[in-house]
């Protein structure tokens, strides 16, 4: 069984992955009246119960870079939309967000083997053979709430393949919370 992977086969592998798109998934409450509301607030982060030891890559750490970086994406993209940060706003916005390696397992099967007899190589690839792919695999959840009542009015997620790079996981943020925010109502115009 061949357990190498070729060079173009792994960059054709690595490029699709890269260029995924996120995932998002959305669900609103049969109560909620998104287009009443027109300022919003991103709540602070949340004490962990119980408190625990804390991992450097987790990426809810309030001193972490990337959980500054997602409160001002989530900012920058609800203003986007048309909506105005207040102190005392319509909706409160929570999030959370984690990350965790994951492996793709690609089994090649055409139905024949991909070095034949003839060519003297013996069994080639067949039915079995594979290639394994580890990626980093995060979750961004965004929390529409009312800050009165602290009733989940709309909930938006999204998981999409992310870098290892600092730059790099930041800009995937940014296009995670775009994606994630493009399924929540723009704000109504107001005359």
């Amino acid at each position: 069984m061949r357990t190498g992977v070729s060079l173009a086969a792994t960059s054709a592998i690595l490029a699709l992955t890269a260029c995924a798109s996120v995932d998002v998934r959305t669900v609103t409450s049969v109560d909620a009246n998104l287009g009443a509301l027109h300022t919003f607030n991103v709540m602070p982060n949340p004490e962990r119960t119980p408190p625990s030891a804390q991992s450097t890559n987790d990426p809810m750490l309030v001193n972490s870079i990337s959980n500054r970086a997602l409160r001002t994406d989530l900012v920058k993209g609800f203003q986007n939309r048309g909506y105005v940060l207040a102190d005392n706003p319509d909706f409160a916005v929570a999030y959370y967000a984690s990350t965790q390696q994951k492996l793709d397992v690609t089994y090649w099967d055409y139905g024949y083997p991909f070095y034949p007899g003839w060519w003297g190589g013996g069994p080639g690839w067949g039915p079995y053979d594979s290639t394994v792919t580890q990626y980093t695999e995060g979750t961004v959840i965004v929390d529409v709430i009312n800050p009165q009542t602290k009733e989940l009015l709309w909930r938006g997620s999204g998981v999409a393949t992310v870098s290892n790079d600092e730059a790099k996981y930041e800009q995937d943020l940014w296009k995670t919370v775009t994606a994630i925010l493009e399924k929540f109502p723009s704000a109504p115009r107001t005359s």
